[in-house]
């Protein structure tokens, strides 16, 4: 199943006023992290490792509604660090829906119980909870025991209350198509709305250096993990597109200007999982990076990236762009 009608509908629209437009860079959704501290120290993830004093930073709610209206996405991802650590955080939320912003609020769930009072069901809210394998797997993941369960636990009443709940799950080197299988079937049980997934990049602040998928090893892992079929019966936040594209059925361009990261830095260049440096502005960062120098086959760095950042928004625009691939999206295949 591919990603809901309502997002693939705003993302249409929007597209064709690009075009309209005559833009050819845009961002398809913005990565917006409103802080960098953390309740958790997974080992994929290296963003506490950012000096003390900015980890006690919070980025104001006007600069962080101001820097989404700058760009114009119709998408936002608030992640972080734990959003949920921020105080304003709901604040930010209401704002960006009164701009009518569909919104993704990441989260590893812990703090879900005691926060969720704060936010209200919205047609275009969704938690994104993290959720990296079954229990065991992703217990080592967060180094949290117990931490599976509070999700899990966090998930159910969420969805008690009425919220649209997704997840978001990073495959690993050591995580083989069952382990796929059996955490996509748990989720579709669950009760999840959609689910997202991707392969691990090679962050280099991360802790943990020693898993990272390369290139044909993600697409045995999502061949086989989605043989006979498999992956029509899940809910996924994809394109058909893109999940071609993690089976090895086709190549993709990255576009590392679809998702672009704003943080306490300012805009992330050139893309969510690389540090080139920061731009004060979105147009700054729009006109002044050299994007062409970006991709497998250009930057070493992106010889075994597959991530979601950087193709999906390839797969939806050339899903978009095309009658046979928008019928295919709309039927699930």
């Amino acid at each position: 199943m591919a990603m809901p009608l309502r997002q693939s509908l705003r993302l249409g629209g929007y597209l064709m006023k690009q075009k309209l437009l005559r833009k050819e860079k845009f961002p398809l959704l913005v990565e917006l992290e409103p802080l960098f501290a953390c309740n958790l120290k997974c080992g994929g993830c290296g963003k506490i490792a950012q000096p003390h004093t900015l980890l006690k930073q919070r980025m104001p709610v006007e600069q962080a509604v101001g820097a989404i209206e700058e760009s114009g996405a119709p998408m936002v991802s608030i992640a972080g660090g734990e959003p949920l650590m921020h105080p304003q955080i709901d604040e930010i939320t209401r704002q960006l829906l009164a701009r009518n912003k569909i919104i993704f609020l990441c989260t590893n769930a812990l703090l879900l119980p005691k926060h969720i009072h704060k936010f209200k069901p919205h047609r275009n809210f969704a938690w994104m909870v993290h959720i990296d394998g079954l229990e065991e797997r992703h217990d080592a993941s967060v180094r949290k025991e117990g931490g599976f369960q509070a999700a899990v636990d966090a998930i159910k009443l969420a969805k008690e209350k009425g919220f649209r709940v997704m997840t978001n799950t990073t495959f690993f080197t050591g995580d083989t198509p069952q382990d796929v299988i059996d955490v996509l079937d748990y989720l579709n049980d669950l009760g999840v709305d959609n689910m997202q997934i991707s392969p691990g990049y090679a962050y280099e602040k991360a802790p943990d250096q020693d898993h990272w998928l390369g290139v044909q090893q993600t697409r045995e892992l999502f061949a086989k993990a989605f043989g006979g079929g498999n992956r029509k019966r899940w809910r996924l936040n994809h394109s058909p597109v893109f999940l071609d594209f993690l089976e090895g059925k086709r190549d993709l361009e990255c576009t590392p200007w679809g998702i672009p990261s704003y943080s306490l830095l300012g805009w992330q260049r050139p893309c969510y999982l690389l540090d080139d440096g920061y731009a004060k502005t979105y147009r700054e960062l729009i006109e002044t990076t050299e994007w062409e120098n970006f991709g497998r086959g250009k930057d070493p760095r992106c010889s075994n990236c597959m991530a979601h950042c950087g193709y999906e928004p390839t797969a939806v625009i050339a899903t978009l762009g095309s009658l046979k691939e928008s019928v295919r999206a709309a039927v699930g295949h």
